[in-house]
């Protein structure tokens, strides 16, 4: 029995300008129906989150889940669970639409991307595509910067990018790289902290940039959705705290990108080609 296949790692980010950074993670865009090549494809794309106790953080990522579909509405889209939450993954109907695509809803390849996740899908969908994980990219630099600026960012402000953390320290250079995107997003710079598993600390960052020149400390929530994670967020002493990333439009547009590169490394694409049904994206 073969194991889920999966995409090449991705490159590490350097700090460099954005038309670079665009040129080595993609640009992520989702393409209308006249670029749609000869070797497109349709099939299935199942959306993995985590999982949380929360019922508002599973409206939010019902919610992403739908703006995904929306997206390319020809495209069959599951959303379901590592554990926790309904449906799990493991729970999923048997015979779905070829190929099948897995990609995380999770913002750095940790635990969960790198074991988890491949021992649920060799148990069960070995033939199945999977894709990195959503982290780092351009285009959630893009959706921080907006909520951040929901939340009353100011010019003057200090910036953390607050994450939940992980005890894999590659998951934990993903968020120093995503904190390296959203400065070059802010033209200003980006302190990566944690909430666990991770130095520093949220609290203690929000502690150390008060005894600096900016007037106020923000907090850009690198977070999916709400719960547990982003109620610590909001009470880590912050003068503000953005709300998570939700069903934000470059979140959905970067989950059909995994999908698209995932397919082109499995040979089932061709570079340059999106899979059947992409509508150009919605404001």
């Amino acid at each position: 029995m073969t194991g889920p296949r999966t995409a090449p790692p991705y490159p590490r980010l350097a700090l460099a300008a954005p038309r670079a950074a665009a040129a080595r993670y993609g640009t992520g865009r989702v393409r209308g129906p006249g670029d749609v090549g000869p070797g497109r494809a349709s099939g299935t794309l199942v959306l993995v989150a985590h999982g949380t106790r929360d019922p508002a953080g599973e409206a939010v990522l019902a919610a992403l889940a739908a703006r995904v579909r929306a997206e390319r509405p020809g495209h069959r889209v599951e959303l379901a669970f590592l554990e926790i939450s309904s449906p799990l993954l493991a729970d999923l109907p048997a015979r779905l639409p070829e190929p099948v695509v897995v990609v995380p809803l999770l913002l750095a390849a940790g635990y969960h991307v790198r074991v988890d996740l491949p021992g649920v899908l060799a148990r069960t969908r070995p033939g199945a595509v999977v894709a990195r994980a959503l982290g780092p990219h351009p285009l959630l630099a893009s959706a921080l910067a907006r909520r951040l600026a929901a939340a009353g960012l100011r010019t003057a402000d200090a910036v953390i990018l607050g994450a939940a953390g992980s005890s894999d320290p590659r998951a934990r250079e993903d968020v120093r790289a995503a904190a390296r995107l959203l400065s070059l997003r802010l033209a200003r710079p980006v302190t990566a902290a944690f909430l666990s598993a991770g130095e520093p600390t949220v609290a203690d960052a929000v502690e150390a940039l008060r005894r600096g020149p900016a007037p106020r400390v923000a907090v850009a929530s690198y977070l999916l959705a709400p719960g547990h994670f982003q109620r610590r967020l909001e009470a880590c002493g912050a003068d503000l705290v953005s709300g998570p990333l939700g069903a934000d439009r470059d979140v959905a547009a970067l989950v059909w990108a995994r999908h698209d590169e995932a397919l082109v490394a499995a040979g089932v694409l061709k570079p340059g080609e999106a899979a059947a049904g992409a509508v150009p994206r919605s404001a």
